[in-house]
């Protein structure tokens, strides 16, 4: 079993710092995925409700075998249920579809800045009725910038637990990364590898993968982890997910990370939260 870190979150509970992502894996291919990362040693799995694929994440997590309070599992509030009493129902439909009375953490997937209002603040004071009943353990937001959690640091009781935002070598997102540190806020890497591509073939990532004998997706996986990110990388392939998580048995130097650093250029693959409306 491969030894994952635990990073300890705000409220005194931890979170198993590696995990396994479902996002765009089809409903039909979900279930076998999240079997093999369990069967491979992963404890901490990524969903949403915008992702369809709770029901067959929730069938793989109950037929595993691995008893549910070692398993750490999370997912999305939907975009379309901002609403409070949408969010009440849209969070029952979750644990059902998951098979679990509880998850662990459950995140607002997107602020919406252009959509309700911009009020994002109606629907983080609904997550802490869940926070408080006790069927989310921790909860926390997906997207927000610094502006976002200000608001909610102004506005609401409960402080996020974890912030999961788009990082990897081409958007290092220090500053937001800055931010969370000072709040005691946990940073989720979503897209840690830039969804592949030209990241990993970058001559750079390739000199220190070749000098490691690691993969370059494994190299790019490790700077996460020693800066502090949680990562969750997606696959459904056997060999890329037994291969993601074996990263534990070596460290990159500093020049290394000083190296990887040096690819930030702003680079989105994903959605401005700025903008972006669902």
């Amino acid at each position: 079993m491969p030894d994952v870190p635990a990073v300890m979150l705000n409220n005194g509970r931890t979170i198993p710092q590696f995990g396994f992502g479902v996002f765009l894996v089809p409903p039909g291919e979900a279930a076998e995925a999240v079997s093999t990362a369990l069967q491979a040693g992963y404890r901490h799995i990524d969903t949403a409700q915008a992702y369809r694929n709770e029901k067959e994440v929730g069938e793989a997590v109950a037929k595993s075998g691995v008893p549910r309070g070692e398993i750490f599992l999370t997912t999305k509030l939907g975009n379309a249920n901002h609403l409070p009493d949408d969010a009440r129902r849209s969070f029952d439909d979750s644990l059902d579809a998951l098979g679990t009375d509880y998850v662990d953490l459950f995140l607002i997937h997107w602020p919406l800045p252009t959509k309700y209002d911009g009020d994002f603040v109606s629907t983080w004071e609904t997550l802490q009725e869940f926070y408080r009943d006790g069927r989310a353990r921790s909860i926390g937001v997906s997207n927000f910038q610094p502006q976002h959690l200000r608001r909610l640091d102004a506005e609401c009781e409960v402080p996020p637990a974890v912030d999961q935002i788009e990082v990897h070598p081409y958007l290092t997102q220090n500053d937001v990364r800055e931010f969370c540190a000072e709040h005691q806020i946990a940073v989720e890497a979503w897209s840690p590898l830039a969804r592949g591509g030209e990241l990993l073939s970058e001559p750079a990532i390739a000199s220190i993968a070749g000098r490691a004998g690691k993969s370059p997706a494994q190299v790019v996986l490790r700077w996460h982890i020693e800066r502090g990110d949680i990562v969750f990388p997606k696959s459904v392939t056997p060999a890329r997910i037994r291969e993601n998580i074996d990263i534990f048995g070596f460290e990159l130097t500093a020049d290394d990370h000083e190296v990887i650093t040096a690819l930030d250029r702003g680079l989105r693959v994903g959605p401005d939260p700025d903008t972006f409306a669902g």
